[in-house]
């Protein structure tokens, strides 16, 4: 190997000196006293005669110059009783000016000595921050066996705890939702005890759960219930999983759990006349039917395929993915807007139905699971995926990327009538997946500054990363604008010039976007959702930049003061805009499956969960990268 080559500070002294400013005389005697000039100039009379002329030229031109009359600001000549023409400007010196106009100030160039004491200077104040992250942690782990214990206590079994009533509620199904949403969760954060609980709980009941239940949301059951099932078969040491010892159940029971699920949603495509999945089926009697209004939401029909394809590779029966992956072959053959979809589709014709078109509920994981699915698979077969990611996302920035007024937020808003209709400035709190889903999509999992060393990002994704940096800001500042510090369901943002005060606002005085966010009273309320934390998490992952983690700490602070339950649980909130906020009696699934998990791993290490080994679903269940030797 060539060693590289040396590089003194003379060198380093010399880069710097050509950037420093230098006056005329400086320029003129350098150019008279160099050997070079001394014996080509002034060898001979001509030359003295030219070197005098020259001399006495610039003398004329900076006289000129100090006896010019300065323009008036507006550029033009103010009728104030002067002659005619006395306020003009003097072109001639005007020009000089801008002919020796100062090269530009760049900043002075580090030498490798400083460049590593630099960088060894910030690493350095990373590791010190470190012990604060770990012990801030264990407070999300905490905060996880606190509101596992209240379910355990009162809602065991069932789909979700209401907190404030301390008794359960089968909302999903009855398939006892969160237990199997919080089993991987724990297993990532090593809270043995709650593995060996949810664990026994699905080796003993689920079972009879799957043969007995009735209906049930295609979409939800894939997302929570198989995609839990698949996740934890994998990090508890099924497939070789990366945390193969855990109390509990073997690996097999999750893998077994699954399939004999999954055989029965194959129903909802079996059952349908298009490649478009019905959205409901019956497990017991392995039927399946469509929405009363007779409509499949299109986000729901595409995000159910990560979790589908990886059954198919740990059984090696192909059906699964077959079948699933017929919705998004069927959907790239359907015109779209700029790359853009309609959020209702139906499974009887198999086309869009509506012009609605948002990244919000209904519209939101379509668009996640087009640049998911390809990275979980990675194959040629699958290219067609990206590039309709790529054509996507080029719509939003076109058709639906807007600023807020007076302060300039990104925001990604709504076609409620197409593109042909008017733009609405209304964002769900579920949209800021997108910060997230567009830094996955730019750098494919490696750090930003891994990507840029071996030139892999694009200007394309260099601008998409920085939207998404953009719009991660906008989300913070959704719960930042709030009395609570927690952000409300659905944010409208102020686009009208001029306006200066908005609409109904979060409560919060101090903050700068006061009159940039609208809250409408019918949109105060917090799910305990985690879509921001999610891009948090993989921004910080992606950029390295500790601001992520702060902002996501600043959340749990404000989750663990205002939805915090002392007798067990966490409660969602009806009024995040006053203080104390009013309380809704529900702790979501996700609040353990995906928040707390991603919380948890904003203040891990890059090792635990790496973003180019694993896709995460929609549920935060991480799923790993398809090796393409099998």
């Amino acid at each position: 190997m060539s060693k590289s080559l040396p590089y003194s500070m003379k060198d380093v002294h010399y880069d710097n000196a050509k950037f420093r400013q230098r006056s005329v005389s400086q320029v003129v005697s350098q150019v008279l006293l160099t050997s070079n000039g001394k014996r080509d100039c002034l060898k001979c009379s001509t030359g003295k005669f030219l070197v005098l002329l020259m001399i006495c030229g610039l003398a004329y031109l900076v006289l000129a110059n100090k006896s010019a009359v300065h323009p008036v600001s507006s550029g033009m000549a103010k009728n104030d009783g002067s002659k005619e023409g006395e306020n003009l400007p003097i072109h001639g010196s005007g020009r000089f000016r801008r002919f020796w106009r100062k090269p530009p100030r760049l900043p002075p160039r580090l030498s490798p000595d400083e460049i590593i004491s630099r960088n060894r200077s910030i690493q350095e104040s990373m590791k010190r921050k470190e012990p604060e992250w770990v012990a801030r942690q264990q407070k999300v782990k905490d905060a996880f066996i606190h509101a596992w214990s209240g379910y355990k206590a009162y809602a065991m079994g069932y789909d979700e705890l209401m907190p404030l009533s301390r008794r359960g509620v089968d909302g999903l199904g009855g398939l006892g939702a969160t237990v199997i949403d919080a089993l991987d969760t724990a297993m990532i954060m090593g809270a043995d005890e709650v593995v060996y609980e949810a664990g026994s709980w699905i080796e003993k009941h689920l079972p009879g759960r799957i043969e007995g239940k009735g209906q049930v949301n295609l979409f939800e059951t894939t997302i929570r219930v198989l995609g839990g099932l698949l996740s934890a078969y994998h990090l508890s040491g099924g497939d070789q999983g990366r945390i193969p010892e855990h109390k509990g159940p073997k690996p097999s029971v999750y893998l077994e759990n699954a399939r004999n699920l999954a055989d029965r949603l194959l129903t909802a495509f079996t059952a349908s006349p298009s490649d478009i999945p019905y959205s409901d089926v019956v497990l017991r009697e392995k039927s399946a039917h469509p929405a009363p209004d007779g409509l499949s939401s299109t986000a729901e029909a595409a995000t159910v395929q990560l979790e589908f394809n990886y059954l198919s590779y740990l059984t090696g029966d192909a059906k699964y993915s077959v079948e699933a992956m017929k919705v998004l072959q069927h959907i790239k053959t359907l015109p779209k807007v700029e790359g853009l979809v309609p959020i209702y589709i139906n499974p009887q014709s198999g086309h869009f139905s509506g012009d609605n078109i948002r990244l919000g509920s209904r519209g939101d994981s379509y668009y996640e699971y087009l640049i998911k699915v390809w990275l979980q698979q990675k194959g040629t077969n699958f290219s067609y995926l990206y590039d309709m990611y790529v054509e996507a996302i080029k719509g939003v920035r076109h058709l639906l990327v807007r600023k807020s007024t007076p302060n300039g937020l990104v925001f990604v808003g709504e076609l409620p009538y197409g593109k042909e209709g008017g733009f609405s400035p209304k964002m769900d709190h579920l949209v800021c997946f997108l910060p997230g889903t567009l830094a996955l999509g730019a750098t494919k999992g490696l750090t930003k500054e891994r990507a840029m060393r071996e030139n892999l990002l694009t200007f394309e994704d260099m601008e998409n990363l920085k939207l998404a940096e953009d719009l991660a800001k906008t989300c913070i500042e959704m719960y930042s604008v709030t009395s609570s510090g927690l952000a409300p369901e659905i944010a409208y943002f102020n686009i009208e010039q001029g306006d200066s005060e908005g609409g109904p606002n979060g409560g919060n005085k101090s903050s700068k976007y006061l009159n940039d966010i609208i809250i409408k009273p019918a949109d105060r309320h917090n799910l305990l959702r985690p879509e921001t934390v999610e891009s948090l998490f993989v921004l910080y992952r992606i950029t390295g930049d500790s601001k992520y983690r702060e902002w996501g700490w600043q959340i749990f602070e404000a989750f663990e003061k205002y939805t915090k339950i002392d007798s067990g649980g966490y409660t969602s909130l009806d009024d995040v805009t006053v203080i104390p906020p009013r309380r809704r009696d529900k702790m979501e699934t996700f609040f353990l499956g995906e928040t707390l998990k991603y919380i948890y791993l904003l203040f891990s290490n890059s090792t635990t969960i790496p973003l180019d080994e694993y896709v995460f679903n929609t549920e935060a269940h991480p799923i790993p990268v398809i090796p393409r030797s099998r």
